[in-house]
């Protein structure tokens, strides 16, 4: 299933809502592709994360390696302006 920015036009109180749907379906081991700035939520539930930069694959791999370990200098730029 593919779900693109699924939760960027709703308000905090169905966020909570859709992403508990959404991980509920990965527990049932349902296969998703989730586009999403949700960081902390794709961090829990993801396999695997692809970071993408203009267009292309900057990086990718398990939410642990690229959140604690990013390779690049763009990933790792990004991750210290969000919040997480």
């Amino acid at each position: 299933m593919l779900f693109d920015e699924v939760t960027s036009a709703l308000d905090p109180e169905l966020v909570g809502e859709v992403l508990s749907v959404i991980k509920d379906l990965a527990e049932d081991g349902m296969t998703m592709l989730l586009v999403t700035h949700e960081m902390r939520f794709a961090y829990e539930v993801s396999d695997q994360i692809v970071f993408m930069n203009q267009g292309r694959i900057e990086e990718q791999g398990p939410p642990k390696t690229l959140f604690e370990q990013p390779k690049s200098t763009r990933l790792s730029e990004f991750l210290k302006n969000i919040r997480f």
